[in-house]
């Protein structure tokens, strides 16, 4: 009875191990289950910034691990992959899974940075199908790029994701004169429409003046004709 006990304990934990290397992206884990297809995008970010620049900054223990994961997913990507393990000896003198490691075990021997082939080694993971037609040409490829020497130090000027656009500042640039050159249109023609009402009551009030000062004037010319008849009479 404790002896089973002590079995069904001894599997738990093995299980319980399993699940934790599966989650946390162990060496042997399936690439393509561990990490989102957002993770995975990530990545490939930072990657293409890498493969662009040169340069890298990232802490290396985490880059590293997203180097292993995309190394793993791409070397997946062949058919050879999902070979037989006699056809896979056969064709690349090693089975899939023991190139695998090999190669994953080569990028773990830099502790201190990544090699100094860092920006061809994230060339060739992100276009290696199309660089590569078969695995043990791109395995030939990587391995050379891994057996060096050299490491890389971490770049301490901004990374691109960090540095302003300068098309975006360019367009904010050009739609402030341009909603500048709204708000002035419209004061304009409100201003323009203000004066327009303002001479219209102005020219309204200069008839309502004159029409006050005719009928003064027609009053004072009928009283001056009044006064000159009553003068004739007398």
């Amino acid at each position: 009875m404790e002896a089973s006990a002590l079995n069904e304990n001894s599997s738990t934990g093995t299980d319980h191990d399993q699940d934790h290397d599966l989650n946390h992206g162990g060496r042997d884990s399936n690439p393509g289950t561990v990490r989102e297809e957002g993770e995975k995008e990530e990545i490939r970010g930072i990657l293409l910034a890498i493969a662009s620049t040169g340069n890298f900054w990232h802490d290396w223990d985490k880059l590293k691990s997203m180097l292993s994961f995309q190394l793993k997913l791409v070397l997946s990507e062949y058919p050879e992959a999902k070979m037989t393990i006699d056809q896979q000896n056969a064709s690349l003198g090693e089975t899939y899974q023991e190139l695998v490691t090999r190669l994953d075990e080569e990028l773990h021997c830099f502790i201190e940075g990544p090699p100094f082939t860092l920006q061809r080694i994230c060339e060739i993971l992100l276009a290696a199908r199309s660089i590569y037609p078969n695995l043990s040409k791109l395995a030939l490829a990587l391995e050379k790029n891994l057996l060096v020497t050299s490491t890389l130090t971490v770049c301490t000027k901004p990374s691109p994701q960090m540095m302003p656009n300068p098309e975006l500042d360019k367009a904010s640039g050009e739609a402030q004169p341009q909603s500048n050159s709204i708000q002035n249109g419209v004061e304009t023609v409100a201003v323009a429409r203000d004066r327009d009402e303002i001479m219209t009551e102005v020219e309204e009030a200069d008839i309502d003046d004159m029409t006050i000062d005719m009928d003064a004037f027609q009053d004072m010319v009928g009283s001056s004709e009044a006064n000159s008849a009553a003068t004739e009479n007398s």
